[in-house]
């Protein structure tokens, strides 16, 4: 399963603050399921309730009510792509520094962290994480001197390489930024006289929210006093390269992601694929819930019949009790199980939104050969993943991807189907808008910048 580094919420000027902040986490709880933390401000204090799991399990009505006060509040889920998995890492992370109190949230992933990491602690820093965030705020608290909050985050990021979309609660002041390349999503909207900021804008659904816009690459925001003020703290890249998997399959279909409807985003890949990539079979099919939507819409263009043939078991949480040895393959049949009378005899065309590994889809494939399957054809809506990720998605080197190493026709015969189609970088961007702004470096490898040393989710670890 692909995972992706984390979602935000931010909200300036309400008085169920923290309440609010929780229910937009809880619409962001497919960005991340780690951990999470709510940060308030309460016009003196800051206020904060971190921890490891879900939202539902790190918050409880005394949280809400009574503990975490004010109208200002952010949060944070977290899935690590850097870092381990620990209560350390959990964010908003927050610090004080000459009396002025700081916290930080983060989505992205640096490439330039080993080296300010070095830098920052031969100068005498003391880190108290394994986070690439944790530069930034100290770089933050390194700038703060003599100027405004502003000033300092604007100085940080320009030291700050690859992937970021910030919030930051200085003391009464809420603050968005996201990086020149515009790698991950930030939206703003409006509930009554509150401003709102999130990852996705399903977050703003559930609190019946406005949405307004996107931030702009190189873009900062200061919401303070009921104000909402714009910066253009850096010049945006000359290549935006917002990340195209948000489209594929990070964000939620009912969202608006890069000022785009996913949900038409991903039946759009599905025609298109179904125009490049026909074939004969009785019916389409996912393997839910990654597929659905391009499935949708190669069966609409195909003119081949939709059937929902595997049943997912809506109650598997992220854990629980494994299996013996010999009960093989037994977490991915828990989550998945076929409608048996559906598959014998027929020729199913499965359409995938990706293939990282193929360990799982391979499983899935032998199990629908033993219930009777004439043929096995796959379509998958997006090219081959042949070059690691270095801004957020976790697959962050060559040996984890089997496109990186394989044929498309070995990859075939390795999953035991039938046929293999991907569909084409031309194809996928005519599903999307503006397709001169989205990276494409982990189908091309043309990365927009690059790395300064090891990269990896636990590259910070040993030092």
């Amino acid at each position: 399963m692909k995972k992706e580094a984390c979602g935000l919420f931010g909200i300036y000027g309400h008085p169920e603050a923290a309440r609010m902040t929780y229910f937009g986490l809880y619409a962001l709880q497919h960005r991340g399921q780690e951990s999470a933390g709510i940060i308030t401000w309460d016009g003196q204090t800051i206020r904060e309730q971190r921890g490891m799991g879900l939202v539902a399990d790190v918050f409880e009505e005394r949280h809400l009510g009574h503990q975490l006060k004010g109208s200002v509040a952010m949060g944070h889920i977290r899935y690590s792509t850097t870092g381990a998995s620990l209560i350390r890492n959990a964010q908003p992370f927050k610090v004080t520094y000459k009396g002025i109190n700081l916290a930080l949230a983060h989505n992205g992933n640096l490439v330039n962290t080993i080296s300010l990491r070095e830098e920052l602690e031969n100068q005498g820093t003391i880190f108290q994480t394994t986070m690439d965030s944790e530069v930034i705020m100290h770089l933050v608290a390194k700038y703060m001197n003599g100027g405004t909050p502003e000033e300092a985050i604007a100085k940080a990021c320009s030291r700050i390489q690859g992937s970021y979309s910030l919030l930051f609660m200085v003391d009464q002041k809420l603050i968005a930024v996201r990086d020149p390349w515009g790698f991950r999503p930030l939206s703003l909207g409006r509930v009554g006289d509150a401003y709102v900021l999130a990852s996705e804008t399903c977050a703003f659904d559930l609190l019946e929210a406005e949405y307004l816009r996107c931030l702009d690459p190189g873009e900062m925001l200061v919401i303070e006093d009921g104000r909402m003020m714009s910066h253009r703290y850096m010049e945006p890249a000359e290549k935006q390269s917002s990340c195209i998997f948000e489209l594929i399959y990070f964000a939620r279909p009912d969202s608006l992601v890069f000022d785009q409807e996913v949900y038409n985003a991903r039946k759009s890949m599905g025609k298109i694929l179904a125009q490049e990539c026909p074939v004969e079979g009785d019916f389409v099919m996912p393997f839910p819930d990654s597929g659905v939507y391009a499935a949708v819409g190669y069966a609409q263009e195909s003119g081949l019949p939709f059937e929902a043939c595997m049943i997912r078991n809506h109650y598997v949480g992220r854990t629980f009790i494994q299996p013996t040895q010999g009960m093989r393959d037994f977490s991915v049949r828990v989550k998945l199980n076929p409608v048996k009378s559906m598959i014998k005899g027929k020729r199913v065309v499965i359409v995938e939104d990706s293939i990282v590994r193929g360990t799982t889809i391979r499983t899935r494939v032998k199990q629908l050969r033993e219930l009777g399957a004439k043929e096995i054809h796959m379509r998958v809506s997006c090219p081959p993943i042949r070059y690691p990720c270095y801004y957020g998605i976790d697959f962050s080197s060559k040996g984890e991807l089997i496109a990186a190493n394989h044929s498309v026709a070995d990859i075939g015969r390795y999953l035991g189907l039938d046929s293999l189609h991907y569909i084409t970088i031309g194809g996928l961007l005519k599903a999307v808008r503006g397709p001169e702004n989205f990276c494409l470096a982990c189908f091309n490898g043309a990365y927009p910048v690059l790395p300064d040393g090891g990269i990896g989710k636990l590259s910070l670890e040993c030092c």
